[in-house]
């Protein structure tokens, strides 16, 4: 039985807090790899973001050193609402009915699940892990009522208070984003000349 992480996310842009995560579930459930997935048409998200072109090829520059991480673009290819359900349809296409899914989310978008779209279907069809900081608190059992499968793993992950806003934030202010994004990331945003 393959075990592939699934690292979904507007990645506006990609920052070290992503790649720790991903290492660290990569890690703590062993598994085969973790495929990172840039959305294209996210339902959550109403503000502007930069190009999908962009935010695929800085995802794909923050990862290429890393020999089980990979960057798909399977989203992008899709028109319409980057819906997750239809990724994991997608993925479990290519990849064949023997291959477990580990959806990775931020425990504070735990709260958000019950306004996903098919959310009982995706719960039954991949597991979902849960990030959390040391100093987060999340009662699940609050959470299970709202759901006919349950299928969701906390794991507590190192503390880094880092955001894209934050980058984004900084880069229009002038600020260094040195340690916050990889080298490639950083080198990508000046000659693109993003986020000014």
């Amino acid at each position: 039985m393959k075990k592939i992480g699934i690292m979904g996310g507007t990645f506006d842009p990609i920052h070290v807090g992503h790649l720790m995560i991903a290492e660290a579930v990569w890690d703590e459930f062993k598994l085969d790899k973790v495929i990172f997935i840039p959305s294209a048409n996210p339902p959550h998200k109403h503000s502007v973001m930069t190009s999908a072109k962009h935010r695929f090829n800085m995802t794909l520059l923050a990862t290429c050193s890393n020999p089980h991480f990979e960057v798909s673009s399977i989203e992008m290819e899709r028109s319409g609402p980057s819906y997750t359900i239809d990724t994991i349809k997608a993925l479990k296409t290519i990849y064949g009915e023997d291959t477990d899914f580990y959806f990775i989310i931020g425990a504070d978008c735990i709260n958000d699940l019950p306004t996903w779209h098919k959310i009982d279907e995706l719960l039954a069809s991949c597991k979902f892990i849960a990030t959390k900081r040391p100093s987060y608190t999340l009662d699940l059992t609050t959470i299970q009522q709202h759901f006919k499968n349950f299928n969701i793993t906390l794991l507590e992950t190192p503390e880094l208070e880092i955001s894209s806003t934050d980058i984004r934030q900084r880069i229009k202010k002038g600020y260094s984003i040195q340690y916050i994004t990889t080298e490639q990331v950083q080198q990508y945003i000046r000659k693109e000349e993003l986020y000014l």
